[in-house]
């Protein structure tokens, strides 16, 4: 009986360290899963009217589309590039960063679709985030052979002007295809392969304006 105690207080005094060490091996967990911190494909607010597709894809009918804003700013290779001009054109908007491993597995396939859709009216916009130096942005480009333009928005302000539940800070990558009109018809709160973005896109382009 004396030694019962000490025994029972040593069991006591260890287990907040396994519950520490549990709790540890659960965040590593989840961080590795990905570069996205909150669930993917789910609609944030009836505002955006957006139905839930296969995957993590989800779209709004038209009519019920949310506006892109008018973001405008410099690019990745020092240019300057306003997306009110692509107004009348389909548009792909990806958000990317190049310390984000699904981003770099997707890159080639967007560079694949951005090919093989322009003839047909469609442009594809990046905007780079998280990246404090354009240099690793532009190496990112150049070892994925990216030829479309990428506004360079290092703090994620121009995400932040985007409706609720579309584009933000905690899901990258993180796709919208935007119709003729403006409005933001389909996204993706995920990496694409080359088919699921083609199959974000078909609808979108074969729409009248």
């Amino acid at each position: 009986m004396p030694e019962s105690r000490p025994r029972a207080w040593r069991r006591a005094r260890r287990a907040p360290r396994h519950v520490s060490l549990a709790a540890g091996v659960a965040v590593l967990a989840l961080t590795a899963v990905g570069c996205s911190s909150t669930g993917s494909g789910t609609s944030s607010g009836s505002s955006t009217r957006f139905v839930q597709g296969t995957g993590d894809i989800s779209r709004a009918a038209q009519g019920h589309r949310p506006q892109v804003p008018d973001i405008s700013g410099g690019t990745v290779d020092g240019k300057t590039l306003n997306l009110a001009d692509y107004r009348g054109k389909v548009v792909v908007l990806n958000v990317w960063g190049s310390w984000c491993a699904p981003c770099r597995a997707e890159a080639p396939g967007l560079e694949k679709v951005y090919q093989s859709t322009k003839s047909k009216g469609v442009e594809f916009i990046g905007i780079n985030t998280r990246d404090l130096a354009k240099d690793n942005a532009l190496a990112f480009e150049r070892n994925f052979g990216i030829t479309y333009p990428s506004l360079f928005d290092p703090q994620g302000k121009l995400l932040l002007k985007f409706p609720n539940g579309t584009l933000t800070l905690q899901s990258i990558p993180s796709t919208i295809v935007v119709d003729r009109k403006g409005g933001i018809a389909v996204r993706a709160a995920a990496g694409l392969t080359e088919e699921k973005l083609q199959a974000m896109l078909a609808p979108v382009i074969a729409e009248k304006s």
